[in-house]
């Protein structure tokens, strides 16, 4: 196996390289993965069993692990789950298929993999995954770079004299410069989970067969009745988060369970049914950034008396953040018949909502409804001040989204409010050749 495995640049130049490990007991598979990855300057290790990957990882650094689930012996889940316990840093990436799916749940809870990837994949999704798990490697080697710095420069201020004010000065304004950029690293990382985040979305869209659109709605609906209602503009992001994160504990559920109005339900169904916020708060333990999320997802179906699930919580331990998911996830349920089991107008909607305000749902949130819920679903087809529709030739770094970019199929490719650079606008070209599409781009300039 030693034969395969190759560097694509000189020794000299191999500390510049970021080096990534293929694991796949199917020679054609690890073959395929050496010819896309090849041409793109990474070194290349691969290896035909989780043993021969461990040995390889014993013996050099590794960036980047990409392994898949069905091995014989060792399989994915177990492989990365070492590599996560031996070498936390090195960043890892799943191959798995559909059926997979209670294995891909295991590899997300114990090997906390950075993304899994279902097979046959697209190539532009793979290489955009494994430029996006080295980015935030380096984001993460940078922070802790800048923190040992800022360890090491208090502990040298700590030593100077005070009589040494031009001194004290100087070092301190070298710390304030440190701390700028390792704020800029925080916030770096913050953008990275925020995209983690939508790409989450639209698997969790996809795993329902819908466009992701929707998701979208109800977490922009739910961010603005947040603002409305007093919240910061953090806590009013954790809302959106959750809102885009909520049903990710379904994604293990069988399509009949999901699909059923919950109404007509089993009573082992309802029961099996209501641990999915709870499974939802278990796949997000791992991301510590995540937490305030992961408990408004838990808590989004409370009701306002009670009665509501995974913990019967009453009003006052009901966070208000979870109390607006309940309201505008039902309401888009009542729409969609998968509440009661009967699709409902907006009006019918809103009234169903009003009938049963002080009983699930807070009269608060309810009473701040009828205008932020409005502005929210009519919100895509608005036309925003400055707003023109560009091809992808006139697209330019700077511009904003005004709406989602959507393919054909209804998947949303980037979420409104995205601000367009250079290297979006190559992969969205690319894109278009790639599947032969012409976008149309609602933009504005930022």
């Amino acid at each position: 196996m030693s034969q395969l495995n190759e560097a694509v640049k000189s020794e000299s130049e191999v500390s510049d390289i970021p080096t990534i490990l293929c694991v796949d007991d199917e020679s054609n598979i690890l073959s395929a993965l050496r010819r896309l990855l090849r041409p793109h300057g990474y070194k290349l290790l691969l290896a035909e069993s989780g043993a021969e990957g461990l040995s390889l990882l014993e013996k050099e650094p590794v960036d980047l692990v990409i392994s898949d689930m069905r091995m014989p012996e060792m399989d994915g889940a177990r492989f990365l789950t070492e590599v996560s316990e031996r070498w936390p840093e090195t960043m890892r990436i799943l191959l798995t298929g559909y059926s997979d799916i209670a294995s891909t749940i295991e590899a997300i809870n114990k090997a906390q993999i950075f993304k899994y990837i279902s097979k046959p994949w697209e190539d532009n999704d793979i290489l955009i995954s494994i430029q996006r798990a080295l980015e935030l490697k380096n984001l993460k080697r940078d922070r802790e770079r800048l923190e040992k710095l800022t360890l090491k420069q208090n502990d040298e201020l700590k030593d100077l004299n005070s009589n040494l004010e031009l001194k004290v000065k100087a070092r301190t304004a070298e710390i304030e410069q440190t701390l700028d950029m390792y704020e800029m690293a925080n916030e770096e990382l913050k953008d990275s989970y925020s995209t983690i985040i939508e790409v989450f979305s639209n698997l969790i869209a996809m795993r329902h067969g819908d466009s992701g659109s929707e998701i979208r709605q109800i977490a922009d609906i739910a961010k603005s009745v947040s603002m409305s209602m007093g919240m910061g503009e953090s806590e009013a992001l954790d809302v959106y988060h959750a809102a885009l994160l909520k049903d990710v504990g379904l994604i293990g559920f069988p399509d009949d369970m999901i699909k059923k109005p919950f109404s007509l339900l089993t009573s082992s169904e309802k029961e099996k049914l209501k641990q999915h916020p709870v499974i939802a708060q278990g796949l997000l333990m791992s991301l510590e950034p995540l937490q305030s999320v992961a408990h408004l997802i838990r808590c989004s179906r409370e009701l306002f008396n009670g009665s509501g699930y995974p913990d019967g919580l009453g009003v006052k331990r009901i966070p208000l953040g979870a109390r607006i998911l309940c309201v505008i996830g039902d309401y888009f349920d009542l729409l969609k018949g998968t509440l009661t089991g009967e699709k409902l107008n907006s009006v019918q909607a809103r009234q169903y909502i009003q009938e049963h305000s002080n009983t699930r749902y807070d009269p608060d949130v309810v009473s701040a409804l009828p205008d932020t819920l409005s502005d929210g679903v009519e919100s895509q087809s608005k036309v925003e001040k400055g707003e023109v529709t560009v091809t992808t030739e006139d697209l330019k770094p700077d511009m904003v989204l005004v709406a989602d970019l959507m393919s054909s199929g209804g998947l949303v490719l980037l979420p409104k409010g995205y601000v367009v650079n250079d290297e979006v606008v190559n992969r969205i070209k690319n894109l278009e050749k790639s599947i032969g599409e012409n976008f149309e781009i609602r933009v504005t300039t930022a």
